[in-house]
């Protein structure tokens, strides 16, 4: 593994605590709400989470070992510093790739200053996420699995399409909990994830030589990364193989959201009595973005992530057809019967691939 100079270590590179401060200062409070009202929707959304176990487990056909992950109800800091540590996991080998071999010339003024600039990027990125996400199951990627609610957020997406609370806060934790038993029940697919995500984040990480090459592309090909159909900045410096090696983890994770708003949807009026007027009002919602939040969404990938959702339902519920439900869970066997990026878009090809 390479090693880095004193001047180059990843705490140097990113000022991590600075990022934590930052995210937390610009993601807000959220919508404003009484001490005995924030206590209400903590324990609400404590209920969601053990009410949905039951009903996941039987719609999917998938159980999770008792105690498997715990759920944490946090507000918008409490989700960035989550997100913080799991992302410095992920990017330490890609910082050190970046700086092997640079020149140990700055002071440690100089040095710490960069780190905080970083810091400071990195920080207003996960603000801007921590402001939109409802829940996340975290994979942390060194330490304990995590399912967190996000309160504020909830509050205020429920708040804004005029929903039941009740049924919304249990609805967001079924999709949730799908996570969580996805994640639990398949022994080998966290560190797989984990694994493929990590090996490709170093991969697509430039090296010193080619850091300059790639910020003249990306001044120069800005305009692309806002076009509709791309994955944002990424969009203008990847290579072809580079772009298919995404495509198929990003068609993991198009499984993955798609299970989880199939299962989400398919629990049911016995459970959630307005279930088809939340994912309606829901699905009205995210079509309903400002011009500004679809910019930076779609600079981010973000765009892309929420297509995940519509292509990932898509294919589970034509294998479904075709297959029945304990067909399609032949998804969870192996690695090797994870659909590629062709074969969802094409689900009848994964069913003739795996079941013949």
């Amino acid at each position: 593994m390479t090693e880095l100079s004193a001047d180059h270590t990843p705490e140097s590179f990113i000022d991590w605590d600075f990022a934590r401060a930052t995210a937390a200062r610009l993601a807000g409070p959220g919508p404003k709400v009484t001490a005995s009202e924030a206590a209400g929707v903590v324990a609400d959304l404590r209920r969601a989470a053990d009410a949905a176990h039951d009903p996941v487990a039987e719609t999917s056909r998938l159980t999770s070992p008792p105690g498997s992950a715990p759920v944490l109800v946090v507000d918008r800091a409490g989700w960035s510093a989550a997100n913080i540590d799991s992302m410095r996991e992920l990017m330490d080998p890609v910082v050190a790739k970046i700086t092997a071999g640079m020149p140990s010339q700055s002071t440690p003024g100089v040095a710490s200053m960069g780190g905080k600039v970083t810091g400071a990027e990195t920080g207003a990125l996960l603000a801007f996420m921590a402001s939109k996400v409802l829940g996340q199951y975290d994979l942390a990627p060194s330490g304990q699995p995590r399912l967190l609610l996000v309160a504020p957020n909830i509050v205020q997406a429920e708040r804004d399409m005029g929903v039941s609370p009740r049924d919304f806060r249990l609805w967001v934790a079924m999709h949730e909990e799908t996570h969580r038993v996805q994640f639990t029940a398949v022994p080998w697919l966290r560190e797989h994830m984990i694994e493929r995500t990590r090996t490709l984040a170093v991969e697509l990480a430039p090296t010193p030589t080619e850091l300059a090459e790639r910020l003249q592309q990306i001044v120069q090909r800005l305009p692309e990364a806002f076009q509709p159909g791309s994955t944002g900045l990424a969009e203008v410096f990847l290579t072809p193989e580079q772009k298919s090696k995404i495509a198929e983890i990003t068609a993991v994770m198009s499984l993955l959201e798609g299970h989880a708003d199939v299962v989400m949807d398919d629990v049911g009026p016995s459970v959630i009595p307005s279930v088809a007027q939340i994912r309606e009002k829901f699905t009205q919602r995210r079509a309903g973005l400002g011009q500004l939040d679809r910019l930076i969404r779609r600079m981010l990938g973000l765009e892309a992530k929420m297509r995940q959702y519509a292509d990932g339902a898509v294919f589970v519920r034509a294998v479904i057809d075709r297959v029945g439900l304990d067909g399609f869970n032949a998804v969870w066997t192996s690695p090797e019967t994870l659909p590629t990026a062709a074969e969802m878009a094409d689900p009848h090809s994964w069913v003739a691939r795996v079941h013949g």
